[in-house]
């Protein structure tokens, strides 16, 4: 498996994985997220995979099939009146196919992220995950991620 920058030739690919990640929350929450659209148009997508401040790691099979992404963006609050001004990691979406779940290469995308961020001088890595997403929530905590904040609701 080699963990490399996302690239215009990766977007079937991702575009694959992303609707995966989708049925899991409309699944979960099927009063917020539609079924079978897709989250990102092509070209949204290619303009993703360009920023250098919202990087892409993917993982490919030895084959070169895409098995795995790690969104990620930049995220920092310069004079902020409240924040300190750290440099975080921001995971935006982790996934790997649902068919090569449970062979690690969830934890080695992300310990590649871990990598870049400490290389690149961040202050860490956050994300947010769905509570409907109980594999998702476990596969966290054996990463050593504790929860930040809670988002809570009231369905009126």
């Amino acid at each position: 498996m080699i963990i490399e920058r996302a690239k215009i030739e990766d977007m079937d690919g991702i575009n694959k994985l992303l609707k995966q990640v989708l049925m899991v929350h409309h699944n979960g929450r099927p009063d917020l997220f539609k079924a079978d659209v897709k989250k990102y148009t092509d070209e949204e997508l290619a303009a993703i995979i360009k920023d250098d401040s919202k990087p892409i790691f993917v993982a490919h099979s030895d084959k070169g099939e895409v098995i795995g992404y790690a969104f990620c963006v930049y995220q920092q609050y310069v004079n902020n009146n409240i924040l300190t001004d750290v440099k975080t990691l921001y995971i935006d979406d982790l996934c790997v196919d649902e068919n090569l779940r449970g062979q690690h290469v969830g934890r080695q995308l992300y310990e590649y992220v871990l990598s870049f961020a400490k290389e690149a001088g961040f202050y860490n890595v956050t994300l947010n995950v769905w509570f409907c997403n109980e594999s998702a929530m476990k596969f966290y905590e054996k990463c050593g991620l504790k929860p930040q904040k809670v988002g809570m609701e009231v369905i009126l």
